[in-house]
């Protein structure tokens, strides 16, 4: 479990970038949160820089969507999903619980 931000401080329809390895967006996406790997599989590009449009994350570099309930992109030039992972909200800490990679602890 890793501590992100106070939940007043990523107000709706904004994102914040948690520097794990590899790194982590998590976005208010209409009131709900979501937290995703934060890199592009089409091409390593930040998505908590993309532009967020209901529960869906366009990349910044070649406009491809990833759902943010799935991770499953929804167009293309991507083809591959990005993970999701867990976000719970403890006396007002937004929290990441990281899904572990396969062959890994988490």
């Amino acid at each position: 479990m890793i501590p992100v931000c106070r939940l007043e401080e990523l107000p709706e329809g904004e994102s914040v970038r948690v520097g794990t390895t590899p790194p982590i967006a998590v976005f208010n996406a209409d009131g709900e949160l979501y937290a995703i790997d934060d890199t592009c599989t089409h091409q390593d590009a930040s998505l908590s820089e993309g532009w967020l449009e209901g529960r869906l994350i366009e990349c910044p570099l070649h406009a491809a969507t990833f759902d943010l309930r799935t991770g499953l992109p929804t167009c293309l030039p991507a083809r591959r999903p990005v993970r999701t992972h867990r976000v719970t909200v403890d006396d007002g800490i937004i929290h990441v619980h990281p899904e572990a990679r396969e062959g890994t602890a988490a």
